[in-house]
């Protein structure tokens, strides 16, 4: 007996088992236990009330109770059986609940008044205001008129020389439009969507006050009288400080995450494989079946 139990197997054996022991005690007495708070019952209870209008019923509080325990009981027995290992969807959950943590970190913070205005200074370009113009057009479409549509515009325009703007000549000489023919302070980006780019690039560099073109859009062909040209301009801080505060928080989210993904990233090394040279590459490409061959469908002679 004495010399069995100077034997290292024996003692090996005689540990491992003190430490499942240990282990099986420990997982016994651990997290079975469901705990069910007030604040846990006020957040049941906020969308049941916000869809129905009307507080739960006891019932009704009963069964959303039930569904909670049974869903922290089925987590729990996922996790203890490794369910929730090497799973896309649950990784790609967790990351991002790590990286809302360090945004919310960043967002708790209320920045001061001229905290908001030096940073403003910095960045104001971001809020410059485009140049707007109100025109109205005369359209001219290809689909009724042809390889002709421009030419017509062309004709218009010399007609309405020296025409006021709500001439009654201009619209006996012109085609119904899909859309509307008066447009009011629109900045470039929403003619480009409209019209195209070729036509708000044009639009832009027309003078207020005549009938101008003929102006080729997506759609065919236009002339155009420029109302009036509101000039692009950089607002002042006062004007706009609660849009310079949401986009500083933005900002300050997203260094707070690059700043907590930079620490975490140098806690790890990362292996990636190596990658093939060009003659292991071509080695491993399959060659091109020759003829007669089996792989060409003949057998060889």
């Amino acid at each position: 007996m004495k010399r069995l139990l100077r034997e290292p197997l024996v003692h090996f054996l005689l540990i491992g088992a003190v430490l499942f022991g240990i282990y099986s005690f420990m997982q016994a007495g651990q997290s079975k236990e469901i705990r069910v708070t007030r604040d846990e019952l006020a957040q049941l209870t906020r969308p049941y009330q916000s869809q129905w209008h009307r507080l739960p019923t006891p019932q009704d509080l009963d069964r959303m109770v039930e569904g909670k325990i049974q869903q922290e009981i089925l987590y729990r027995e996922a996790v203890a059986m490794g369910l929730d290992k090497d799973d896309e969807i649950v990784k790609r959950r967790m990351a991002q609940k790590m990286q809302s943590r360090a945004e919310d970190m960043a967002a708790a913070r209320e920045p001061t008044s001229a905290e908001l205005r030096a940073w403003y200074e910095k960045n104001s370009a971001l809020f410059g205001q485009p140049p707007r113009v109100s025109f109205r057009h005369l359209y001219f479409s290809p689909d009724r008129r042809g390889a002709r549509a421009r030419e017509d515009a062309a004709s218009a325009l010399a007609k309405l020389a020296g025409q006021p703007e709500d001439a009654n000549i201009a619209g006996s000489l012109a085609d119904p439009f899909m859309s509307q023919e008066y447009y009011r302070d629109r900045a470039p980006e929403s003619l480009s969507k409209e019209f195209g780019p070729q036509f708000a690039l044009a639009v832009a560099k027309l003078a207020p006050g005549s009938w101008q073109g003929p102006i080729e859009s997506a759609f065919g062909w236009h002339l155009v009288f420029l109302d009036t040209v509101t000039p692009g301009r950089v607002p002042a801080f006062e004007e706009i400080e609660p849009g310079v505060k949401t986009a500083w928080l933005a900002e300050q989210k997203t260094l707070a995450w690059q700043k907590a993904y930079r620490e975490m990233r140098a806690k790890y090394t990362v292996l990636l494989p190596t990658p093939p040279d060009r003659a292991t590459a071509r080695a491993a490409r399959p060659s091109p079946a020759k003829k007669g061959s089996a792989l060409s469908g003949e057998v060889p002679k």
